[in-house]
């Protein structure tokens, strides 16, 4: 579960671990009044589970408690990254004069977590050269010692009282990170700040199978609001930057849907894992969903093993008579009740592909054509009706296996 910057510094604070000056507001009147409290300058940062929010224009500054006031009006009530900003953190703005990044993450595959710090603090970890990261694996038994935070330290080019100051927090940030049996924690950027050394931003991710030892921490719902729309009725959904719509049965073919449309220069707009054996209901809500993001295609992608190609059909001709499907939409089914799904189909005006290769150069090129949004849904299915021998021999293009791989069981 990921908590907010404020409550993963509330975390920090209780290790000693402390923060700027500030707290959480929400409302501009808090925020000015918090300013007030903070008796200078401030940041005023949204409170999203997302990152980036300084280029995405969700941190703001300000020098007086008006400013403050002005500032958190624009933020409070947008949408940052496809989140609501309901809260803003208030907080002492920090004279920086070196950034700092520390990190602790779980490794799977070494079975081991492994302490991360970097001189390359504020920007993502991700895009530091791998030889200025300096990485600590930590032994199981023993857990991450005091002398290996001034080993930290000492490769990070630390000396003095800096040094100090930076050992202590990275052995803190250890145990914040074994306490709260986190799978991630960091903060990105520890800054210098004269002979001081502030934890400027937090991210704390605790195990969700752990929650049952941390009755104190309050449950943060993940995800977007149109995320959290999808879960609700129990199925998988991630929103991504594209402008495909893409709904698939299992989680590997959606990932083989999305590399297939890459592939061929299209922009997926989301992963939606409709799962092994949804049912109608389900199935027709997710469509709904996914028409309402006002894509300009939507590829439908079913590889019937546990899900029943029948049922799909019926969900596209329910929501199809109920709503309608103004875009284009493309429907790649076989497997299982594959023969009913493609009747149910074509009594209602959709055909369907058998090879996702072609469906997915299909659903790309209309995604891409002048006019698509208008396009109308059962003109681009219907043109499979004319493929199907090419659809047939799709499956060569090796992606059928990786949807066998995939179907949701």
């Amino acid at each position: 579960m990921k908590l907010y910057e404020y409550m993963a510094k509330e975390q920090f604070a209780k290790f000693g671990i402390l923060p700027p000056k500030g707290r959480v507001a929400s409302t501009p009147d808090e925020a000015a009044a918090i300013c007030t409290e903070v008796g200078g300058a401030v940041a005023i940062k949204s409170q999203v589970l997302a990152g980036g929010r300084g280029k995405a224009g969700g941190i703001a500054f300000a020098n007086t408690p008006d400013e403050a006031r002005v500032a958190a009006a624009r933020i409070l009530g947008s949408e940052l990254k496809g989140f609501k900003v309901e809260r803003v953190l208030v907080e002492q703005k920090l004279k920086i004069d070196k950034e700092i990044y520390l990190g602790l993450i779980v490794e799977g595959g070494r079975r081991r977590s492994t302490f991360i710090a970097s001189a390359e603090g504020g920007m993502s970890i991700e895009e530091v050269p791998e030889d200025k990261i300096v990485r600590v694996p930590i032994d199981p038994t023993w857990g991450f010692q005091p002398y290996q935070g001034w080993q930290v330290a000492n490769r990070l080019g630390l000396t003095g009282d800096i040094a100090k100051q930076v050992a202590a927090i990275a052995y803190r940030l250890y145990r914040v990170f074994a306490a709260m049996d986190a799978e991630l924690t960091e903060i990105n950027p520890l800054v210098i700040s004269g002979d001081k050394v502030i934890a400027a931003d937090g991210r704390l991710n605790t195990d969700q199978d752990a929650m049952f030892r941390h009755k104190d921490l309050p449950l943060v719902a993940e995800g977007s609001e149109l995320e959290q729309k999808v879960k609700a009725i129990g199925l998988a959904f991630v929103q991504l930057d594209g402008d495909i719509a893409v709904m698939a049965n299992g989680a590997g073919i959606n990932m083989a849907t999305l590399d297939v449309l890459q592939h061929y220069g299209g922009r997926p707009a989301n992963f939606l894992d409709a799962g092994g054996g949804a049912g109608v209901e389900p199935t027709a809500k997710a469509l709904e969903i996914l028409l309402a993001t006002n894509p300009k295609a939507i590829f439908i992608n079913i590889f019937g093993g546990i899900t029943r190609c029948d049922l799909v059909a019926q969900a596209l001709v329910q929501v199809k008579q109920t709503r309608g499907i103004p875009v284009p939409m493309v429907v790649r089914m076989v497997g299982t009740n594959e023969a009913e799904g493609v009747k149910l189909l074509k009594e209602n005006g959709m055909e369907a592909y058998r090879g996702m290769d072609e469906a997915a150069r299909k659903v790309v090129e209309l995604a891409k054509a002048d006019g698509a949004l208008g396009g109308g849904g059962d003109a681009a299915a219907g043109d499979a009706a004319g493929d199907d021998g090419l659809a047939d021999g799709g499956d060569a293009a090796g992606c059928d296996g990786a949807a066998d791989a995939g179907e949701g069981r």
